[in-house]
C-alpha cells in the first residue's frame, strides 16, 4: 500500500469516526443499542389509591416501572415491593419517571386499602401510583400490554383466574415496553435503575 493510499483510509477513518462522534453528541441516546420492542402501552382506565383515575395518557412522554401485587400477598409480593423501594427512592425526585403497581386481587384491595398500603411503604404516590379497576383489563395488560404473564395462563373462568407474577415491565417514552425484570433478584433491579437513568436522559 503507497503512503497516499495509506493518507487517504486513514483520512477517510478518522471522518467516519468523527461524523459518529458528531451524532452521538447531537443526538441522545443514538449509541444506544436498540431492540425491537415486546410490548406497547394499550388504552386503559384504572383507579388510584387516592381514587384518581389513571389512563395511558398519565404515562406518555414518561420513564414507568410496572408491576403487579396483591396487599394480602405473603408470599413474592413483599420481598418484590422490597427490592423495588431503592429504584423508587433513586428516581422518586426525577421528572418524567414514574412507578405503577397494579393489584392482581381488585376484589379485595380497593383505593381505600391501596392507600394504607401505599402510606404503609412511606412513598410520595405522585411518584408511585397503586391501581385497582376491573380484574379482566387489569390481567389483559398484564399478559397482552406489559408481557409480564403468559396469556396461556388465564383459565376458563374469571372468577378462577388469578395472575401472581414477580416481573416487572420497563416502559420507555413512547410508550414501548422494552425490558422485562425479575423483582426477586437484586442484580436484575440494579439493571433495572441503569437502564432507567439511560432511559431518562435520551
Amino acid at each position: 500500500m503507497s503512503k497516499k493510499t495509506r493518507f487517504y483510509f486513514l483520512f477517510f477513518l478518522v471522518l467516519v469516526v468523527a461524523f459518529f462522534a458528531v451524532l452521538s453528541f447531537v443526538i441522545p441516546g443514538f449509541t444506544a443499542t436498540r431492540f425491537p420492542p415486546i410490548g406497547f402501552v394499550e388504552p386503559f382506565s384504572f383507579t388510584s389509591q387516592d381514587g384518581k383515575t389513571v389512563t395511558e395518557k398519565d404515562l406518555k412522554g414518561k420513564v414507568v416501572a410496572v408491576n403487579y401485587f396483591f396487599t394480602t400477598c405473603k408470599g413474592i409480593c413483599p420481598k418484590m415491593n422490597n427490592n423495588l423501594l431503592p429504584v423508587y427512592q433513586k428516581f422518586k425526585g426525577r421528572e418524567g419517571f414514574l412507578m405503577l403497581s397494579h393489584t392482581s386481587d381488585p376484589g379485595r384491595d380497593t383505593p381505600l386499602v391501596l392507600r394504607r398500603f401505599s402510606d404503609s411503604l412511606g412513598v410520595d404516590t405522585k411518584h408511585w401510583l397503586f391501581l385497582t379497576g376491573r380484574k379482566d383489563s387489569l390481567y389483559r395488560m398484564a399478559r397482552h400490554s406489559y408481557k409480564i404473564d403468559d396469556p396461556k395462563n388465564n383459565v376458563a373462568g374469571e372468577q378462577d383466574d388469578f395472575l401472581h407474577t414477580q416481573f416487572v415491565a420497563l416502559v420507555n417514552r413512547k410508550g414501548e415496553v422494552v425490558k422485562i425484570f425479575d423483582a426477586l433478584k437484586p442484580s436484575e433491579m440494579k439493571e433495572l435503575e441503569r437502564d432507567i437513568e439511560n432511559l431518562l436522559k435520551s
